[in-house]
């Protein structure tokens, strides 16, 4: 097929609000060595989008200043390395950068072929929220089956696939959201228990639940003054594993207790993790969770999507926090 020299893309020139994600016109970039081009179908909106357009979470090096994390669409082009039997084959893609745009290069261990059970739509929300959950939950803080878990934010493109995740691994997960509704979502999703965090404490109620000995494992997004309330949740040789910092980056920790306790702080940023890494772990999810995609038992829960040209709109929906599941655009 040919391949224009220019696409429509969003690619902000300073930061600022929802309004600065307007289309603009931007060169096609071209595959390098043991890369992929791909003509994008669709591209995943996630949390760090929106700090990337508030100036607050820059590109790594090398990676584009288009702002997107994964894509799912047709394979157009191919860099030296890989094999071109991959043209006209639909993958998706975690990406470093590059996926509110018509087109996006790709490291080709990063791409997983999308099965017939998935929509491209479905297929570029998985990517970002399954590398996370499935590098920080089950291989940093080595949630097992007969584990119980609690994970801020279940209703969340994480949190979510968080859900989906357990179900399937036989991990019981704990979550916490923030009105009924929200847990109610939750729960009709599979979560095991749903706390409404603004309605009662969760501490108490996560020992309640767990007949006083405390979780497994805790996943958070959220940062400075949960994780000492999250540490009074975790099981003696507990695990909690930070993703994010929405509430502050530093925290206050009862340091003799993590001794006592034998308790594990830890965490991780996928973002800049170079390919090698990455790779290993798509190598991983094909082998363990790509199968139970390809059943069809396994699947991203969709809130909205928007075209490319509503991305202002997608990035609203997101901060307002009333989705459930991930937020997509289309092309």
């Amino acid at each position: 097929m040919t391949i224009p020299a220019t696409m429509r893309a969003i690619d902000p020139a300073l930061p600022g609000g929802p309004e600065v994600l307007i289309v603009t016109e931007r060169a096609v970039p071209r595959p390098g060595e043991g890369e992929l081009l791909i003509r994008v179908a669709a591209a995943g909106v996630n949390r760090p989008d929106i700090l990337q357009r508030l100036g607050g979470y820059p590109p790594p090096p090398g990676a584009p200043s288009v702002p997107g994390l994964e894509v799912a669409g047709a394979v157009v082009a191919v860099g030296v390395g890989v094999d071109d039997v991959l043209i006209g084959q639909s993958v998706c893609a975690l990406l470093a950068g590059g996926g509110y745009a018509e087109y996006a290069v790709a490291p080709e261990g990063q791409c997983l072929p999308v099965p017939a059970a998935l929509t491209m739509i479905e297929a570029a929300a998985i990517p970002e929220t399954l590398f996370t959950v499935w590098t920080n939950l089950f291989e940093r803080a080595y949630a097992t089956e007969g584990d119980t878990v609690l994970v801020h934010g279940g209703t969340s493109g994480i949190g979510t696939m968080a859900i989906a995740l357990c179900r399937l691994f036989g991990v019981d997960i704990i979550v916490t959201a923030g009105s009924a509704e929200k847990c109610r979502a939750a729960r009709d999703l599979g979560a095991t228990h749903a706390i409404d965090y603004k309605a009662e404490d969760y501490v108490e109620r996560v020992r309640a639940l767990t007949g006083g000995r405390g979780v497994a494992a805790v996943l958070d997004m959220v940062g400075g003054d949960y994780v000492a309330r999250n540490l009074q949740c975790l099981a003696d040789d507990g695990r909690h594993v930070s993703i994010a910092v929405q509430r502050g980056a530093t925290a206050t920790i009862p340091v003799f207790e993590v001794m006592r306790r034998r308790l594990t702080l830890t965490g991780s940023t996928l973002r800049p993790r170079d390919a090698a890494f990455k790779s290993l772990v798509a190598d991983e999810l094909s082998r363990t969770v790509w199968p139970h995609v390809e059943a069809g038992r396994l699947k991203p829960v969709i809130d909205r999507t928007f075209p490319l040209a509503d991305a202002a709109d997608a990035h609203r929906r997101m901060e307002e926090g009333s989705h459930v599941g991930k937020i997509v655009l289309t092309m």
